[in-house]
């Protein structure tokens, strides 16, 4: 036992994660120096790198595609309560802060990195292969995810502006859950094979050869310290926020991009992760998790906004503006010509990275 608590002690990938959180104890709620925020940031950036270490031991240890979901659920559940947290801390500044999010979150992940995991398979063989039956499911849920939350607000008539009415709320939240339960369902259960990674002659890999899956209760330690991570990641992320706002104000940026900037952070442990899976040739891997990621965001924080709305103070707002309905129309398109063969090559990774840099620029420059 001591052995191991030496080991663990001498371990960064467990003492970077508790760093953070007792930084995060120590700060949060103050005014912070800029050396201080030096080492919240340097930690944050530690943080981010455990979280995937540990996303993918356990990943390992589950299996595909359950692995996938460990990471994209936690860091979602976690991406929920920065948004609550943020709105509650803020109300006259944050009545749009959940579509923001969760179109930043949607854009990334859709364009950002099944972009990156596009490019980097195709580097290794030439072609990404992957499972069309399975990817182009979690799309089609997506796609609708994204089209009932943040596209129909924009065109009810029940209330004013881009937001919708308590009933019409209600049913959002409720038809968001029921699709990405559905989805989980039919992910780890009866199709399951759909969503395994293939080799290039579309064959399912069922496990790795390359190393033996970790013990249960390495699996175990790891997940503890995976939210560990994740809680630092996230909180560490709303204390440099000031200096970002600051920075953001300084720059003559719009506000929104706040957002853009947060989500960056959160879902850069399943940027990491998935890039990772794209260079070992688990492309399906990379794309569980992007358009997972994309699918968990939009299913849990709409129903967990719709719940927070009952204590929160103003309008909330969740239609997308011309701008962003058109970036999300052709994200949907794009994705779809680029899903359907089950297969990809540079030039569809490069696309998609396009619209993600083309989502950065014009948050930056409406």
């Amino acid at each position: 036992m001591a052995a191991l608590l030496r080991s663990r002690l001498t371990d960064w990938t467990f003492v970077v994660p508790v760093l953070a959180v007792l930084i995060l104890m120590v700060t949060w709620g103050r005014s912070l120096p800029g050396p201080v925020i030096v080492v919240v940031a340097v930690l944050l950036g530690g943080a981010v790198l455990a979280a995937v270490h540990h996303a993918e031991v356990v990943a390992h240890r589950v299996g595909e595609p359950y692995g996938s979901l460990v990471l994209a659920v936690a860091v979602t559940v976690i991406e929920v309560a920065l948004i609550v947290t943020l709105m509650i801390s803020g109300p006259e500044k944050t009545q749009s802060l959940a579509r923001d999010t969760v179109f930043a979150a949607v854009m990334i992940t859709c364009n950002g990195i099944l972009g990156l995991s596009l490019l980097l398979g195709a580097l290794r063989r030439r072609v990404a292969v992957f499972n069309p039956e399975g990817t182009g499911g979690a799309l089609a849920t997506v796609i609708t995810l994204a089209t009932l939350s943040l596209v129909i607000p924009s065109f009810t008539t029940a209330r004013p502006g881009p937001e919708f009415s308590p009933a019409q709320l209600v049913f959002a939240a409720v038809a968001s859950l029921a699709l990405y339960g559905l989805f989980v369902l039919v992910q780890t259960g009866r199709h399951r094979d759909y969503f395994l990674p293939v080799d290039s002659r579309g064959k399912v890999i069922e496990t790795e050869e390359h190393a033996k899956p970790p013990t249960t209760r390495a699996a175990m330690v790891s997940l503890v310290l995976l939210l560990v991570a994740l809680v630092a990641v996230v909180g560490d992320a709303k204390t440099v926020s000031p200096t970002i706002e600051a920075g953001v104000a300084a720059a003559n940026l719009p506000h929104a991009f706040v957002g853009v900037i947060i989500a960056l952070l959160v879902l850069l442990p399943e940027t990491l992760a998935a890039a990772r899976a794209a260079r070992r040739d688990r492309v399906q891997t990379s794309l569980n998790l992007a358009l997972g990621s994309a699918m968990a965001s939009i299913g849990l924080t709409i129903p967990a906004i719709a719940i927070a709305s009952i204590w929160l103070d103003g309008p909330l707002l969740l239609g997308l503006g011309g701008t962003q309905l058109t970036l999300l129309a052709l994200t949907a398109v794009t994705a779809v010509l680029t899903v359907v063969p089950g297969r990809a090559n540079v030039l569809q990774g490069g696309v998609h990275l396009v619209l993600m840099a083309a989502f950065v620029f014009l948050a930056a420059s409406p």
